[in-house]
């Protein structure tokens, strides 16, 4: 099933005006790739949990409201933060004891589009089961599951949300998970100086971006996990990052040798405002980042393919930090968010 995003979102691509700079075999190459990067038509909503107003307000309440933590002192937007692209800025997520927990907090821009399973190692199977994670774990909002449906079903106004969003209202944790996901589909990523390049506007983008384009989806080969308008394939890999121990995805497949060291591949939406980067929140920057993949990480037998040192230049290092600056769109507050609820499509 799937919910119209509308016109504003759903252009057209122009594939004229390629950049005069170029020569022609780099411009027939640059206007293939950026076919490969219109945005969708559509929010994809699972059948089995169709959007509805009445989940995705409910959804939205649950978000923000610090009644499914044990001390009520968190909320899903505690470390989900629409101010800082949907993630908290942090290395690593803020445990309610003041420290770090082991993980950055992944944003959650386009997560509906993203595939599961989710999670940095893949522990959730779907969307809906994701938030009883953060709600039951004991350093972080440290809820029982009983007790979070005692909480809401004691709130009359709970009460008549979840009998607006479901069939009776009775208060479970599927539906807590189902109005939250709903909720969560809808974070959409805003447009960007990118995507209005991608529309046609030869402007929107400068010289040294087109160039750094060009690298991420040819010789930098970054587009092999990060294409397409979400930029991320959804998928696990081990791109040479991270302690030994620390094996990701091979908690999960101890039999596969190419899932050990293996994480999520996240969005490069709003990048550069989310502060430091990788699953465990290592690399401070976005040049670092890129100095990771120049030298092609830690190599070991489940390191991808994809991984190799590359050479890059500094000039074709700060090439491709020009062009992921221009994936960062409009800010999005929930006030926004909150107007995007309705029937109407929402406006990235």
């Amino acid at each position: 099933m799937a919910w119209k995003l509308g016109t504003a979102v759903a252009v057209a691509l122009t594939l004229a005006g390629v950049a005069s700079s170029a020569l022609p075999e780099q411009a027939a190459s640059r206007a293939a790739w950026r076919a490969q990067y219109r945005p969708p038509e559509a929010i994809p909503f699972p059948e089995d949990n169709p959007y509805t107003r009445a989940k995705a307000e409910l959804g939205q309440r649950l978000f923000f409201d610090p009644v499914l933590s044990g001390d009520r002192s968190r909320s899903c937007a505690s470390c989900h933060r629409p101010d800082l692209a949907w993630a908290d800025g942090r290395p690593r997520a803020e445990s309610r004891h003041g420290g770090d927990l082991d993980l950055h907090t992944p944003s959650l821009i386009n997560v509906a589009w993203h595939e599961g399973p989710y999670g940095w190692d893949g522990k959730f199977p779907d969307l809906d089961a994701v938030p009883f994670g953060p709600i039951t774990a004991s350093a972080n909002m440290n809820l029982s599951e009983a007790e979070a449906v005692r909480r809401l079903m004691a709130d009359p106004d709970y009460a008549t949300a979840f009998a607006a969003a479901f069939p009776d209202p009775e208060v479970t944790r599927e539906r807590i998970g189902a109005a939250l996901s709903t909720f969560q589909r809808l974070i959409v990523a805003r447009p960007g100086p990118f995507d209005r390049w991608i529309a046609g506007d030869e402007a929107a983008v400068g010289e040294a971006a087109k160039r750094g384009f060009d690298l991420f989806n040819g010789r930098a080969n970054c587009a092999a996990c990060h294409g397409g308008w979400s930029f991320t394939d959804g998928s696990f890999h081990d791109i040479g990052v991270g302690r030994a121990g620390d094996i990701g995805r091979g908690r999960f497949k101890p039999n596969s040798t190419a899932l050990q060291y293996a994480f999520k591949t996240p969005t490069l939406r709003s990048v550069s405002q989310r502060g430091s980067f990788m699953h465990d929140g290592s690399l401070k920057d976005l040049g670092a980042v890129i100095d990771l993949y120049d030298r092609g990480g830690i190599d070991r037998p489940s390191r991808s393919r994809e991984i190799r040192p590359l050479g890059l230049t500094a000039a074709e290092k700060a090439d491709l930090v020009a062009f992921l600056e221009t994936l960062t769109g409009g800010p999005a507050d929930a006030a926004t968010l909150a107007g995007d609820l309705g029937e109407a499509p929402p406006r990235p």
